[in-house]
């Protein structure tokens, strides 16, 4: 494994583990995942590990899986990654070796036959008898892309809700939820457009820079008016990558857009006049108007 082009914390735990790992029987082969295969790995990369196990000792590993990690070097913390949806990865942090930095490392328990299912594409870093090739040949990565008409029938909806949490006062959720909608909608969008893997915000101010300064615009403070503000921006850039898929990827729902819009407009002009909820609520078509 050439690994000279790497950070050295990041090689030297990949050396180590490497040895230790391939020396017991029950694992097949070791694959890295991630910024390992795409080049792009630096002193911030995690290091990710999908480790091949033989299909009788699945069990017994996964039983193990912390004692094994905390084989591999100084581990000072390890948890299983159900928050992920995937429950086989545990998520470690090793104290950096001679004082350097803290490294992440995500290892991957997988059924030999497992491996072929996946989302991103691997480097076999070492392998008994070219088994985790073979496995790999079974399958292809396919990564969970968005679908864009899935996202129209549900994002007025979301910038509706969102108006609500501005108009209620709730702002912690209102932040919470513009986060929601760059990393569900924006961003994937905006990855997706550039032709890169729409996952999540991942590099978006290097892959789509320009994209990067629109969505800056959707990050708020702890503002009833800035909140509102960043969902009209979410919105209008919403709308400009909807345009940019081309014609007949989406059919725009423009009474559901419409009715939202008129919705925020009214939680806008309620929070610029500093007009609390029970004073003045809004109806159902956007107007301002008294109980």
């Amino acid at each position: 494994m050439n690994t000279a082009s790497i950070p050295s914390a990041h090689s030297k735990f990949l050396d180590r583990a490497l040895r230790l790992l391939r020396a017991d029987q029950r694992f097949v082969g070791i694959a890295a995942a991630g910024s390992f295969t795409t080049g792009t790995m630096d002193e911030f990369s995690d290091i990710d590990l999908v480790i091949a196990v033989e299909p009788s000792e699945v069990e017994t590993v996964s039983g193990e899986r912390h004692h094994i990690a905390a084989g591999l070097g100084p581990l000072v913390a390890a948890f299983t990654g159900e928050h992920v949806g995937e429950r086989r990865v545990l998520i470690c942090l090793y104290d950096g070796d001679g004082g350097g930095p803290p490294l992440h490392v995500d290892l991957k328990f997988v059924s030999l036959p497992d491996v072929a299912i996946r989302v991103d594409d691997l480097v076999v870093l070492w392998e008994r008898d070219g088994r985790v090739t073979q496995a790999l040949q079974m399958g292809e990565a396919r990564f969970p892309f968005p679908n864009p008409q899935w996202i129209e029938d549900r994002f007025w909806v979301w910038i509706h809700y969102g108006a609500t949490k501005v108009g209620r006062g709730e702002l912690f959720e209102a932040v919470d939820f513009l986060a929601f909608l760059r990393s569900q909608v924006l961003g994937p969008l905006m990855l997706l457009e550039a032709g890169a893997q729409p996952s999540g915000v991942r590099r978006v101010e290097t892959v789509a820079p320009s994209r990067a300064a629109e969505l800056k615009a959707t990050v708020a403070p702890y503002d009833a008016a800035a909140c509102a503000r960043s969902l009209y921006a979410a919105a209008d850039l919403y709308r400009s990558l909807r345009h940019s898929l081309g014609p007949g990827r989406v059919v725009p729902n423009q009474s559901a857009e419409h009715a939202a819009l008129a919705y925020l407009d009214a939680i806008t002009q309620r929070v610029s006049r500093g007009v609390s909820n029970a004073e003045q609520p809004v109806a159902a078509d956007g107007a301002l108007r008294r109980r």
